[in-house]
């Protein structure tokens, strides 16, 4: 009797073995399933391979097809003809490429003798007597051929050469640079950052035309090709923080960075669940040029309209280039009053409500502060229920058609706010701490960073009314020291308040006359540390 195929009591032995089967199966399956998901198309093998370009056209056209979609994608594209009796193709994306400059380099070429005939090597002949370009080159590798297609070149071939002839004839959907929608200024500069790459290099060269000015391009993505570009001043940036910053980029192995530099910022930086941002974003070219000149390396990404400035700072993201364009007393008024909002977006509305379920901790001069009645709704709902509206508002805000903004925007503030307090869901007081702490949030330069104030201030909120003022100072003290300890590219995020370094806390407190500038920031570890002489 063979025991290992012995049927259980009450099961059919063929019922057995047909169960066997179909799990044998299913598990064949499930591993074809994987095997077939984790082979590569066959655009990826021709990417990944050495493979050279063929020398006959047709077995060219044929790679093409599997590649890049040749006949079946509208926009891939070649036009075929004869200069001096050679058959040549022109490989080219319709949507990127510049019809004039290929139009000009047809004209040119078709002067030619049909009847003359061409050397051997004739892509040679080409390349440094007949095709009209300023930025050409040669390649015999059929991946990089597809990844300058792919970039907008144009891919100039001729049959009988085992080569083809990358022309930059391209143009990109691009718009003009406008003024940052993000850190207005009232004098100075109205240009901004686009989603063109070559042109926001152009907007930072303008401005800093110093040869040691540095613009490294590399690709992210085994599928998008994204163009990140990092830029730094060589004979000043900390050589240990460039090739940091470059070895992360060149370590992310990912299908793409369709969303740019927020993807690209999770890949490097760290995508831990932290609400402070750990980089800056800027869309103004003269806060990357000023901060170059300072020792810091920014990020550029493609497809992307802002620049990212590493390491980064608590006290970097709390500065505006608007201090910058008035005189130093005025600058410093301006920072001061930005402080005072950024410090009223976190404190004032758990303060408040401490001081009012607390009276006995409240001084004497603040004896304004409290209410006798709270309303139908408990005070902590309404706080939660005001902060939950103002996140409404601002996202229906960006949502809502241009011309409409104003018109949602007073009947959800006035009407509702206005009808709230007199059916007495809400008192007048929430209203008011609400609208201040949301002013000092706006107040707030960087962006990310009013949004993770404003969570702290939630998280206060709670913690005040769970444990009254021991959870306040417990919880203020945490954040204190997760900020303490929080790192951007081995950067102490608190710094120059932790460590302690005089001058640059002084120079984050006033805003110095650039003639009081003369050395850079400690913190770059630059390798020259005097920006003027003494």
């Amino acid at each position: 009797m063979d025991l290992g195929h012995s049927a259980p009591p009450g099961w059919p032995s063929d019922e057995r073995n047909s169960r066997d089967n179909g799990s044998e199966d299913n598990r064949d399956s499930g591993s074809r399933e994987r095997q077939k998901e984790s082979m590569p198309s066959a655009s990826e093998q021709a990417r990944k391979s050495q493979q050279r370009i063929p020398d006959n056209i047709e077995d060219w056209k044929k790679m093409l097809e599997a590649s890049i979609g040749l006949d079946k994608s509208f926009e891939v594209q070649i036009r075929e003809m004869n200069f001096g009796g050679r058959r040549v193709g022109m490989l080219f994306l319709s949507v990127f490429a510049k019809d004039t400059a290929l139009t000009e380099i047809i004209k040119r070429l078709s002067y030619l003798d049909p009847e003359s005939r061409m050397d051997h090597d004739a892509l040679q002949a080409f390349l440094e007597c007949y095709v009209p370009a300023i930025q050409i080159k040669k390649t015999v590798s059929f991946p990089q051929m597809i990844d300058e297609v792919l970039i907008g070149n144009t891919a100039f071939y001729v049959d009988g050469e085992p080569a083809a002839l990358m022309i930059d004839a391209k143009m990109f959907p691009a718009r003009n640079p406008e003024q940052p929608s993000l850190e207005k200024v009232v004098r100075g500069s109205q240009d901004g950052f686009t989603e063109t790459l070559l042109v926001n290099v152009a907007l930072v060269r303008r401005r800093l035309r110093d040869p040691n000015l540095r613009f490294e391009i590399l690709k992210v993505g085994r599928r998008t090709q994204t163009d990140v570009c990092i830029g730094y001043i060589d004979d000043v940036a900390n050589v240990e923080l460039v090739e940091s910053i470059r070895d992360k980029i060149r370590a992310i192995d990912i299908d793409g960075l369709p969303l740019a530099d927020k993807q690209l910022e999770e890949m490097t930086v760290g995508s831990r669940w932290s609400p402070f941002p750990l980089v800056r974003y800027t869309e103004r070219p003269d806060v990357v040029s000023a901060q170059l000149l300072d020792g810091s390396v920014t990020v550029i990404v493609d497809t992307s309209p802002s620049a990212i400035l590493l390491p980064t700072t608590y006290f970097d993201l709390v500065q505006h280039a608007e201090e910058n364009r008035q005189n130093p007393f005025m600058g410093t008024y301006m920072r001061w009053v930005r402080y005072l909002g950024i410090l009223v977006s976190l404190f004032l509305m758990p303060l408040w409500y401490l001081f009012n379920e607390k009276q006995a901790l409240r001084p004497d001069w603040l004896w304004f502060v409290g209410v006798d009645k709270v309303g139908d709704i408990p005070l902590i709902v309404q706080f939660l229920i005001a902060e939950v509206g103002v996140d409404l508002l601002r996202l229906a805000a960006v949502h809502t058609p241009a011309p409409l903004v104003t018109a949602m925007t007073l009947l959800s503030a006035i009407l509702i706010g206005d009808i709230a307090v007199k059916t007495g869901l809400f008192i007048n007081e929430v209203i008011l701490y609400m609208a201040v702490s949301a002013i000092g949030m706006f107040a707030t330069p960087s962006y990310e960073l009013g949004l993770a104030n404003r969570i702290i201030r939630l998280g206060l909120l709670l913690v005040v009314y769970f444990f009254h003022e021991i959870g306040f100072v417990v919880a203020s003290t945490l954040v204190f020291l997760f900020l303490a300890f929080e790192r951007s590219f081995n950067a102490p995020y608190l710094w120059p308040f932790l460590p302690f370094n005089a001058a640059a806390f002084g120079n984050i407190i006033f805003r110095l006359p650039l003639s009081a500038n003369k050395k850079r920031l400690s913190i770059y570890r630059t390798k020259k540390t005097r920006k003027q002489p003494v």
